[in-house]
């Protein structure tokens, strides 16, 4: 699994101005070592008022256990899945924990090695078997990973843990218990893996994408899955390729984490960060981390493609932009004849290797050197026009929208040049950038909105809570020197008028205190603190989660 790397905003855009350097970073090497899970529900100590209409699970993903014996994990993306739940009932919160119970979890700790690949670490051979045997076992395929560390899904109202193979174990969030459901894209469809960030329209139907490796050779694949329950067995049944789209090169077809989605359209990026299918497909014969068969090749442009959700065509006209690698889009929606895509991305696509377990366990200097290596991400706008046709002049601006700076330029025969607009104002570079970004997504996904949540990255991980006003690119933020808070996540309240009614939950944790963790409770509105639920548990950095509401009575 790769993931939200900070990069630089260093480019072609007047307002652009180089990473601003940090020196003395506090270590942060607690927040990736291992933890023990809290299987049984505790008690938290709540400080200040949590509101009494929270009721649901806050569900939590990442990584928590780091070494099986002897044998340790190279990259912070190959750790074991972790499930985090905290319940907010009636003004109180309770915590539990466990480990994913993953064939990887399992076979390596049985073992007591690893004996699991994953993305930054090759398993070594089974030391019980002879040499011959271990030598032809280089010779194997890697075996793809159910370790599904990176986030919570939802198709037809269950959850999963989910990664980016075609693995995912369906959880009860009322109590993190799983159930293994081996390759469940690739029975129900003919996908080799599919991204842990899907999207949902309003009457449940999810959409996805993923890559298929077969006859026609590579391709990445919309996938569509129907939101009603054929039985409650049902999992994947009635799921379909909405549409496929050929890659720029077969054999080195774009990496991506997500995708975009509009009222009637999916927006694929393809992205110069490039997967070498040979050198994954030989990793164990060349004795390489799979990790080593991704790299970022900046000669090559980016590239937008818009599916119609409706009837599954491609659209023959491309959009194209420089060089940027993406991890997390912010939203899109349609408006007069264009569509308007909110990414966070940066210039810079190398960074994914600098996110080794020792990189991120660095002090001084070396931690230093580490992020200031790194470059950052911002949110910016695209703007794609949706009527272009044989009609439409060439080398002249297309976007008509008043009081935008995104630049729309037909080159020729369905070829569109985009150049963005910051979605910023100067000041988001005093906080190392943006990312893990969140709206109110069940009222303002596809649709025109005034308000994203994100964390600031003033470190290798998020330092700051941000909320970005986009009728005036201001900033409210919430900071503590030494805390370092997770992903946010939106919930409305429940009288919800405007777009911001509601509450920002996000895990924060202090790697300076042992157990020093807590829930955050912010006002959405005015982005100040509410109330916070100490845990008295030590917890790694995760990665994504979401609020599973409960029912009101």
């Amino acid at each position: 699994m790769l993931l939200y790397i900070l990069a630089s905003a260093a480019g072609e855009q007047p307002s652009v101005r180089p990473a601003l350097e940090l020196k003395g970073l506090e270590t942060i090497a607690p927040l990736v070592h291992s933890v023990d899970e809290t299987p049984e529900p505790i008690s938290t100590q709540v400080q200040g008022t949590i509101p009494s209409w929270i009721n649901g699970h806050l569900l939590r993903n990442g990584p928590g256990k780091f070494e099986f014996g002897n044998t340790h994990y190279n990259h912070w993306f190959d750790g074991m899945a972790m499930l985090h739940q905290f319940k907010l009932e009636k003004g109180q919160v309770t915590y539990m924990s466990q480990f994913l119970q993953s064939d990887a979890y399992k076979k390596n700790n049985e073992s007591n090695r690893i004996v699991m690949s994953e993305f930054g670490t090759l398993s070594l051979p089974d030391p019980c078997k002879n040499f011959f045997q271990r030598f032809l076992s280089r010779f194997e395929m890697i075996e793809p990973t159910d370790n599904a560390s990176v986030s919570f899904v939802k198709y037809k109202g269950d959850y999963y843990a989910s990664t980016e193979t075609n693995f995912m174990h369906r959880v009860n969030p009322e109590t993190t218990t799983h159930n293994h459901h081996p390759s469940l894209q690739h029975k129900f469809i003919a996908v080799n893996g599919a991204t842990a960030h899907p999207h949902y329209d309003p009457d449940g139907t999810t959409y996805n994408v993923g890559n298929s490796y077969g006859s026609k050779g590579t391709l990445y694949n919309i996938i569509r899955v129907p939101p009603e329950k054929t039985d409650a067995k049902d999992t994947l049944q009635g799921a379909t390729i909405l549409s496929s789209i050929v890659p720029a090169n077969k054999s080195h077809p774009s990496y991506y984490h997500s995708f975009a989605m509009s009222e009637n359209y999916v927006v694929f990026i393809e992205q110069p960060i490039k997967m070498d299918l040979l050198k994954i497909m030989t990793c164990k014969l060349r004795g390489k981390a799979l990790s080593e068969g991704i790299y970022w090749d900046p000669k090559q442009e980016t590239v937008f493609h818009l599916v119609d959700k409706h009837t599954g065509e491609v659209s023959s006209v491309k959009y194209h932009t420089k060089a940027i690698s993406v991890f997390h889009q912010i939203n899109a929606f349609e408006e007069d004849g264009f569509l308007m895509l909110d990414i966070c991305c940066s210039d810079d696509g190398q960074a994914i290797n600098n996110y080794l377990i020792q990189n991120l366990r660095k002090s001084g200097d070396a931690l230093d050197k580490v992020y200031n290596t790194l470059c950052r991400t911002f949110p910016r706008r695209f703007v794609l026009p949706l009527n272009v046709t044989s009609e439409t002049p060439t080398g002249q601006n297309l976007n008509t929208r008043p009081s935008s700076e995104a630049t729309c330029v037909k080159l020729c025969k369905d070829k569109v040049l985009c150049q963005h607009e910051d979605l910023h104002g100067d000041d988001l570079h005093e906080f190392g950038g943006l990312e893990f970004p969140q709206i109110n997504y069940g009222k303002y996904n596809t649709r025109p909105y005034r308000y994203f949540y994100g964390c600031g990255f003033r470190h290798l991980v998020g330092d700051s809570l941000l909320k970005m006003d986009l009728k005036d690119k201001t900033l409210k933020i919430w900071y503590q020197k030494g805390f370092y808070p997770s992903e946010p996540v939106f919930v409305p309240s429940p009288d919800a008028v405007e777009e911001d009614d509601g509450v920002i939950l996000s895990v924060v944790l202090i790697p300076s205190q042992d157990k020093g963790t807590f829930l955050l409770v912010l006002d959405a509105k005015t982005f100040t603190e509410l109330g916070r639920a100490n845990v008295p548990v030590n917890m790694p950095y995760g990665f994504h989660g979401t609020f599973n509401a409960s029912a009101q009575i």
